[in-house]
């Protein structure tokens, strides 16, 4: 269980770790962008999601 589950954060979309929420240290600059991209619009559509329980919203994997 994560910790945002275990302080029942109604949504959750998971970044990389806690030094790197929004972003991935790991991977060249244009796919990094791209996965930040994507995390963004996961959250965005979270947001638009009714939810009852914590719910963890998953981001795709960019290949570097």
């Amino acid at each position: 269980m994560t910790i945002a589950e275990q302080v029942g954060a109604p949504r959750i979309v998971p970044g990389r770790g806690i030094p790197y929420p929004c972003g991935d240290p790991n991977l060249p600059p244009a796919a990094e962008r791209q996965w930040r991209r994507q995390l963004v619009q996961r959250a965005l559509d979270a947001v638009a999601v009714a939810v009852e329980h914590p719910t963890i919203f998953e981001v795709d994997d960019v290949n570097a």
